[in-house]
């Protein structure tokens, strides 16, 4: 879509989204099992094309703002889940199963008296397999392009053959990388990076007993 009349047509909504699907957080595998983990969210944009200023750029279009689809009163315009873990068995070629990936909106003034389970959050936030557990924090919303109301501050430990959720906590802000583990004195830990607009970035190390 190429916009110039600002009173035309706004663009082409893109879905799931540039930094949607499951193209930006990657996935994870587990070599014992055969099954791959892959997160991903659906996060939209209206996609569109500007004449290109020649004081700026030598290219006839440019992108434009590319601004994210936002629903009325603060609350996505698509269906849930928003955000969602997807594990597919390499093995058949199959997908195994399919969970929500965080709360998401669930507790909106508009939804909260609904309650409603799960319905994912629209953020990245990437996974870590280990020989019993997948561990699925959840994306701050200081990510780029993650959407109003999008990101979450917790991590949860699912359960790998089903993708119920075993355990959560909630950390003080969301994951701004991708969680890793390692093994020190007899102990498994595991660390990720966190920060938001009202926290510093630090590391948050768990420790497995």
């Amino acid at each position: 879509m190429i916009s110039t009349d600002p009173n035309g047509t706004k663009g082409t909504i893109q879905l799931p989204g540039s930094v949607g699907g499951a193209d930006w957080t990657g996935a994870a595998f587990d070599p014992e099992t055969g099954m791959l983990y892959v997160p991903s969210m659906t996060n939209p944009f209206v996609a569109n094309l500007v004449p290109g200023d020649p004081r700026q750029t030598n290219l006839k279009f440019r992108a434009s703002t590319r601004a994210l689809l936002l629903g009325p009163r603060g609350l996505p315009l698509m269906k849930p889940p928003y955000g969602r873990i997807t594990a597919i068995d390499l093995n058949r070629g199959e997908h195994s199963w399919m969970v929500p990936n965080g709360d998401g909106p669930r507790d909106h003034p508009l939804l909260k008296a609904l309650n409603l389970p799960p319905l994912g959050h629209a953020s990245r936030g990437a996974l870590l397999v280990t020989r019993t557990l997948l561990f699925a924090p959840d994306g701050d919303q200081i990510n780029v392009r993650t959407p109003q109301g999008g990101g979450g501050r917790k991590i949860r430990a699912l359960d790998k053959s089903t993708g119920a959720t075993i355990w959560e906590t909630e950390m003080e802000a969301g994951v701004t990388g991708a969680p890793m583990t390692y093994m020190y004195g007899g102990r498994q830990y595991i660390v990720m990076a966190i920060g938001g607009t009202n926290h510093p970035a630090e590391f948050v190390a768990f420790r497995l007993q």
